[in-house]
């Protein structure tokens, strides 16, 4: 979905995903993790699909990394923010104890993640680093 993919826009946009890697994307993520992956769907109170959660060790980074994506039809309902609180109680119950997003500089979810006790690592012209002790 563009709409909801348009926050990646200094990383190539909405990301093609066709049906001969969802297997590969599956073993990788939910199958075989190997604890350095965790990934969810959100669901709300009515059973519709609003969005996901995952976190990632990132090699180059040497850190665990957040990912919240909301659906855009949701977003602005408050499921962003209750997103990113499962999120950071689920990588500190699987003994994650630092979690850290990169955005693009102009990303309206910093604001999100700033709220939820983020804060600040570093900043370039392109993008902010975030980390949260949890």
């Amino acid at each position: 979905d563009e709409e909801t993919m348009s926050y990646n826009h200094n990383w190539g946009g909405t990301i093609s995903f066709p049906e001969e890697e969802w297997m590969d994307w599956y073993d990788h993520w939910i199958a075989d993790h190997d604890k350095t992956r965790f990934y969810r769907y959100l669901i709300n109170e009515d059973d519709q699909y609003v969005g996901e959660i995952a976190y990632h060790y990132d090699e180059d980074m040497r850190s665990y990394m957040a990912d919240v994506i909301i659906y855009s039809p949701y977003r602005k309902k408050g499921y962003g923010n209750e997103a990113l609180q499962l999120l950071c109680i689920c990588a500190k119950d699987n003994g994650i104890t630092e979690l850290y997003d990169d955005m693009a500089i102009d990303n309206p979810a910093i604001k999100l993640f700033l709220n939820n006790g983020f804060i600040e690592q570093s900043r370039t012209k392109e993008k902010i680093i975030l980390k949260k002790v949890l």
